[in-house]
Parts: C-alpha cells; structure tokens; sequence
C-alpha cells in the first residue's frame, strides 16, 4: 500500500510515532516532522523505534523535503489549514490521519465512537463489554483514549474488534474510514479556535458516520439538538437513545429504569442508582449508548448488564477521590469544556466549593454559571480564563468568586473554605493548557494533593 513511497507524518506525539511505525512496516520512506524548534533532530530520533530508518526534521521543513512528499498524514493536534498542508494538498498529496491510516490496514469490525462528551467513558465501558463477549485478544482499544490506532491496526484479524475513541480532529482527516457501528454522544460548542465555526465542528462529528450505509448503525442522542437534527439525514441506520423522553423505538430513562422499547414494547434493563456505580444523567447517557451499540455488535444483554453493573467512572471524569475533614473530593480534570463541566456540576448534592478557568478555547460559560442552581458555595478560579469566567458570572449574579495564582494556592484556598459536609470539585471548563501538558496531568495534581490531607 505504501512500499516505496515517501511519507511525511506531521507531529511527534505517541501519534506521530506510531504513525512512523506502521508506514515504515509497510514499506514506506519516511519523513518524521515537528515544527517545534525547541525540538532537535535528536530528540524525534530517540521517540521513535532503534529499527526505524525515518528522517528526522525540526523547525522549517526544507523545500527539496516537501517537494518530495507523496503521502502527508497529520497528527491530530496539526491543523488541516496551516500554510504547509495547505500547499501539499494543492499539490495533490494525499492527507490521512492517524484513524484512516490504521483503517487502511484494519481487517476487522470496527466501533466508533466521537461526541464533545462522554466519550472516553463510552468507549472505555465498551472495550469492556466487548472483551467479555469475544474475549480480550480479540479486542482493542484506540484513537484519543491515548493508544494509537496505528499501534494495533497491523494485529487486527476478522475475529478482532476495534473501538476506537474519535475526535473532531480525527474526524477531519477521514476518507474511507466506515466502522461497523458509530454512535455520536453529543454535539456542544467547543474547539473553536480549531474549527472556527459551529457548522465546520458539527460537520466534523458527523463525518463519522458519512461512509456508513443503512448496512450499518449510528447511535445518536435524541436529547441533542445536533444529533436529533442529524437523525434525519444520516446514511447508517439510526438507533436513538433518550435520558427524558419516551421513545417508540429506542433506549430511554423511565423514572428510575433504562428501557428498551421495540414498536412501543417495554423491557426494561437496569436501575441506573442500584446496578451502577457512574453518577449523574451524562452517565445514564453513556450507558444506554454503550447498550445500543453493543446489542448492535450482537452481544448478549445479560453480558452487556453484568459488565455495566461492575463498571467504574474512569479516572478523570467526576471520579471520586476521597473524603477528607468530612469534605468529599471529586476530580473532573475531563471537564475541558462547559458542557461538560456542567455534567459535574448536575452530579453534586452538596454544597460544592468549585475549581475552574484554565486555558481559553474560545468557550462561552453562561450556561455553566447558570447550571451552579444554588449548589455553588464558591467558585475558585485560576488561569486564563479566570477573568473572562468572573465577568461572565458576575453578569449571572454569582459573586462568591476567588482567584488564585498558582494550582497549589487553589488547592489550599479550597481546603480552607469547605466545611464539613462541603464537596469540592474540579471541574475546571476549560483545557489545561498553559498550566499543565494535559488534564491527565491536572487531576493527577488534584489526587496528589488530596490524598495528602490528613
């Protein structure tokens, strides 16, 4: 597919590095580039594998090096605009990104899985649902998760299934790329600064299923604008789920009940406060999604329930840390947009002492500072974004707002607010850029801190 051919792969991430990997096993003559000037030639050479061959460039790419170029496959965080895909493009070179690459070489069934929330969870609980039906050999777990679809493309066989968590950026270098069964979460603004308008980020979503036929299934949220709108012009057939409407057919919340409904026949499948141990309606939401999928890949409901039923939040994402001075900690460093903070905030049932701001993704917050209901004691801001996210509560009428300089200074300030009976929370509604390398990296802080306490 690609032997003798000459590849630029753009960015040196995990993704980049496995990128190099799977063209070079396949053949390839590689060009590993990063624009970074801080970079050495040096330090890609030490990412990479001491069997690659691939050339190592940093800072400006050499003209001679670009006019070479035959395949280009972008990193996720390289914008698709930027002056050098650009002129590639309009030389004709192909551009790929890392979910098409591995596609390329993917030889069996494949679940997608994007949304602006919910989606590492979704697809963690699917991996686990999956391996428990075809067993865990059989099942690998890629894209944004943080394991390189290039990675364990090369392994996949016709017994394999691959679930692959799949963003927006990803979404934007696919051309081929059709999973068996997709399913969109959710759409809310975010990523702007990347794709400048709603319309080009919802386009980006919904490009998951635009290879798929009525062979195929989307699962959508019919509590979404976006998805619901999406419902009716998508090419796969749709499977809707709903956390406050009765559907016909469909997966829906009945009081306290995940219903699945056929022609309007009611069965019901689990209780979502005894037979899970997620919190809040965002998880309800990701339940009933991994349901639908997964009933659509033909796995029995009782495994789908028993798996469910042992399932755990997973780190980052409203996850509990302890409780400390009768002060319970949650971390949900995840929270990387208001959409999702708000899933946190909706998850409380104590007065929360609340952690936000950080890097500025061009997010608007009033719909955030609205969702507080009274059950904000006090919101502790740092970052960027920290003035921004003041004014715009300030505006709302919600004055209990501190600032802090440092994450460390955050941290103490919370302790010494909350009382006995408090919670707080980090749910920060914003990327961690500028503070930390990633969110990872900021709830792991949280912990650190936390389960320092006496």
């Amino acid at each position: 597919m690609f032997n003798g051919k000459k590849c630029l792969v753009i960015g040196s991430g995990i993704s980049g590095v496995g990128a190099v990997g799977l063209l070079e096993s396949d053949g390839a003559e590689c060009f590993f580039y990063d624009s970074n000037e801080k970079l050495t030639s040096k330090d890609l050479q030490g990412k990479l594998s001491s069997e690659s061959h691939a050339k190592c460039i940093t800072g400006e790419l050499p003209q001679e090096i670009e006019e070479q170029v035959e395949v280009c496959v972008l990193s996720p965080g390289v914008p698709t605009d930027i002056p050098l895909v650009e002129g590639l493009r309009a030389r004709g070179v192909d551009i790929l990104g890392e979910i098409e690459l591995g596609y390329l070489f993917e030889k069996g069934k494949v679940i997608a899985i994007t949304g602006t929330n919910g989606k590492t969870t979704t697809t963690t609980l699917m991996g686990e649902i999956m391996k428990a039906h075809c067993g865990e050999k059989n099942v690998f777990v890629v894209g944004n998760i943080g394991n390189p679809y290039t990675v364990e493309a090369k392994k996949t066989t016709q017994q394999t299934v691959t679930v692959g968590e799949i963003s927006s950026f990803q979404l934007e270098t696919i051309h081929t790329f059709r999973p068996t069964v997709s399913a969109v979460l959710n759409i809310t603004p975010d990523h702007l600064n990347r794709h400048h308008t709603m319309e080009a980020y919802v386009a980006a979503k919904e490009a998951i299923a635009s290879n798929q036929t009525k062979d195929e299934l989307c699962i959508l949220n019919y509590e979404n604008e976006y998805t619901r709108d999406f419902a009716s012009r998508c090419p796969a057939k749709v499977v809707l789920f709903s956390s406050a409407h009765i559907l016909e057919n469909g997966y829906y919340l009945d009081g306290e009940m995940i219903v699945k409904s056929v022609d309007g026949k009611v069965t019901k499948l689990l209780n979502i406060y005894q037979d899970m141990n997620l919190v809040g309606i965002c998880n309800v939401e990701n339940v009933m999604a991994a349901i639908a999928m997964a009933e659509g890949m033909q796995v029995p409901m009782e495994t789908i329930l028993a798996v469910i039923k042992n399932f755990h939040a997973v780190e980052h994402r409203i996850e509990f840390v302890a409780t400390k001075g009768g002060v319970d900690y949650y971390n949900d460093s995840k929270g990387t947009n208001p959409d999702a903070a708000i899933q946190g905030i909706k998850a409380m049932h104590k007065p929360t002492i609340l952690i936000g701001g950080g890097y500025d993704k061009q997010s608007e917050y009033d719909e955030w500072i609205e969702s507080f209901d009274g059950k904000v004691k006090c919101l502790v801001l740092i970052g960027q974004t920290r003035e921004k996210i003041a004014e715009c509560a300030r505006k709302h009428g919600f004055t209990a707002i501190r600032f802090a300089e440092t994450f460390d200074e955050c941290l103490k300030l919370c302790t010494e607010l909350a009382q006995s009976g408090d919670a707080v929370l980090l749910s920060p509604a914003c990327a961690s850029w500028g503070m930390f390398p990633n969110y990872e990296v900021r709830g792991q802080e949280f912990k650190e801190y936390v389960n320092s306490l006496d």
